[in-house]
């Protein structure tokens, strides 16, 4: 199924949570990973709307590009 873990041992997985956190706890835990998953696919997308600050080499001084950078 996934990666080879079949249907037994994903019920003892989720056994081992139920007894580790208890029925309360787990349908938080799965709340917060799930908001944190969407922060984080948030985030790219914000990060796909920012403007490229990104130096164009070719927009520099002609005679920076043919010496590079004053100061050596």
């Amino acid at each position: 199924m996934f990666g080879g873990i079949g249907i037994p041992e994903l019920v003892l997985i989720f056994l081992a949570l139920l007894l580790l956190f208890g029925a309360k706890r787990i349908p938080l835990i799965a709340r917060g990973m799930g908001e944190g998953i969407r922060n984080f696919k948030g985030g790219l997308q914000d990060r796909d709307k920012l403007p490229d600050t990104r130096e164009d080499p070719d927009a520099r001084d002609p005679d920076e590009r043919r010496h590079g950078p004053p100061g050596d």
